[in-house]
């Protein structure tokens, strides 16, 4: 799911300048903390996004409803992901925790028992916040492991 996500986000736009996606997860406890594991891949696609050259990416709200359904549909967590093309630990730019902040939110309306969040990756690590419906505000992701042969370690994933 990873390599398939990285070669999506990789592609070229015609006029955006990074590309962004949703990821539908299922929630878990374990006496370490919560567990969130990815199961659904939900790109978006190339009409979604809004030429607006202020930012590197932009998308609609066609992209919003489709994750939001899918989110009500499935009984699913969402997690918002886009890449930044370097190695080592990604930072969230002003824009990204602004609107991460005004949109992330939204998801607890549609599954307000979950949570929800957004991840930028590089090509080695990654950052992650994420809103608990038990949490006024945003808590670090600090784990991110790829599931396969070999496991594969994110991080560190620490703001």
């Amino acid at each position: 799911m990873l390599e398939n996500m990285f070669t999506d986000l990789r592609r070229p736009h015609s006029f955006a300048e990074e590309r962004a996606a949703f990821i539908g997860c299922k929630v878990s406890q374990s006496d370490s903390g919560l567990i969130v594991l990815a199961h659904t891949y939900i790109p978006l696609q190339d009409d979604w996004y809004i030429d607006d050259p202020r930012f590197g990416c932009t998308f609609g709200t066609e992209a919003m409803h489709t994750a939001m359904q899918f989110s009500l549909t499935n009984s699913s967590s969402i997690f918002h992901v886009h890449l930044h093309e370097h190695f080592g630990l990604p930072s969230l730019s002003r824009t990204d925790f602004r609107e991460y902040k005004r949109f992330v939110p939204d998801f607890l309306n549609v599954q307000p028992n979950m949570p929800h969040g957004a991840i930028v990756f590089s090509e080695d690590s990654a950052l992650g916040l994420c809103w608990h419906p038990k949490y006024k505000h945003p808590i670090i992701i600090d784990r991110l492991t790829v599931v396969g042969s070999p496991m594969k370690f994110l991080g560190p994933i620490y703001a």
